[in-house]
């Protein structure tokens, strides 16, 4: 199934960040917390300024993003566990990381 978010609304997947502190202590997964880095998976055309002009999304599909700890809405796409948030939700985008393993796109 294709996915194609509207307005300014972007589709992010979640990415696992390591599961041992930097001194080598391996957390539980009772204990992690959620992911607050993600990758976009898909963008919306843009909102509206206004004027009635389009304003085009900053974030582009593939990039690594920083978001809130609460935002976006939890929703399961082909099984796959996706955020869908407004792209004033994205906090940054990370440059000079890897981006995750490529999966089957939404």
């Amino acid at each position: 199934m294709k996915f194609k978010p509207l307005h300014d609304r972007v589709l992010v997947r979640r990415i696992d960040e390591e599961a041992k502190t930097a001194g080598g202590i391996i957390i539980p997964d009772t204990a992690k917390e959620k992911p607050s880095q993600g990758e976009v998976v898909a963008v919306g055309p843009g909102a509206r300024n206004e004027k009635g002009e389009l304003v085009a999304p900053t974030v582009k599909a593939g990039e690594r993003v920083l978001f809130g700890k609460w935002s976006g809405t939890e929703v399961k796409i082909d099984g796959e566990e996706l955020l869908i948030m407004k792209e004033s939700d994205i906090l940054g985008i990370l440059e000079g990381v890897a981006a995750a393993p490529a999966k089957k796109a939404a």
